[in-house]
């Protein structure tokens, strides 16, 4: 049974405030047991509201546990999404601020830009077809609830972490690189940290598209040409702290940066 449609309106204040303030709360299932996904979706559809009220806009989505291991540790069968904004877009090289985090964390990427609309039930390659051009990226997630506790519920209710993404420059069209597996290298102060490949990413990142365009289905809606679809982490997310410089190389898409500051 859903929460009261007050109750919704109050959780979806709670997390983006805390987002917005960089203000750790408690995680939102230890008042509401009985949440359910589809009650998360509403509350992060309904906090994203309020970031387009201040002037923000939604330039894309990003995906989340598309690793096959990831979901059966979860004890879920699909990936989970959440939305971003023309606030969150970073350039390549750019600098953040690690006080304006909770608990930061990067992971390493594959970027799509859609070049068609896509929505429905459709197979990876009819997904691909929708694609403009590839890229890697880095993604800053940041849970906002406190001690790092949480439900996965939870986590989709706070925009399944979504804090910022910074886009490669090296970009090319999906039929021009082996995009199911793509070798992923991230570094941190010039050690490696985490390696990798786009297979990782539900076995070929079109299959991660495909599947956004599935969840959306469900509620009405779709991608739109323009907008940037993060496929999926293609390792764990590695913590970072002030002073430590971010390096992502992806085969055949070259090198993204992120220095995080004080």
């Amino acid at each position: 049974m859903a929460l009261e449609d007050k109750i919704l309106d109050e959780l979806a204040t709670v997390v983006d405030e805390a987002a917005r303030n960089s203000e750790p709360v408690k995680m939102l299932t230890a008042d509401y047991p009985e949440m359910t996904l589809e009650d998360a979706y509403t509350i992060q559809r309904r906090s994203m509201a309020r970031r387009y009220a201040r002037g923000e806009s939604l330039v894309g989505m990003k995906m989340g546990l598309t690793s096959k291991a990831k979901m059966e540790q979860m004890g879920v069968h699909n990936p989970i999404y959440g939305h971003l904004t023309d606030a969150m877009m970073l350039g390549d090289g750019a600098e953040i601020s690690a006080g304006d985090y909770c608990h930061p964390r990067v992971e390493p990427e594959i970027a799509f830009v859609m070049g068609e609309d896509l929505s429905g039930e459709v197979g990876p390659r009819e997904a691909l077809s929708a694609v403009e051009k590839v890229c890697g990226a880095l993604e800053i997630i940041d849970s906002r609830y406190q001690n790092f506790e949480f439900t996965l519920i939870d986590v989709v209710a706070d925009n399944a972490s979504s804090t910022g993404f910074a886009l490669g420059t090296t970009t090319a069209k999906p039929d021009e690189l082996e995009l199911g597996n793509l070798g992923m290298v991230m570094s941190v102060n010039g050690e490696v940290v985490e390696t990798g490949s786009s297979a990782a990413i539900l076995e070929h990142p079109a299959r991660s598209l495909a599947a956004l365009s599935a969840m959306l289905h469900e509620r009405g809606e779709g991608l739109k040409a323009g907008q940037v679809v993060l496929a999926g982490g293609a390792t764990k997310a590695v913590h970072v702290e002030a002073g430590d410089q971010v390096e992502l190389e992806v085969d055949g898409l070259g090198r993204i940066q992120l220095r995080v500051l004080q």
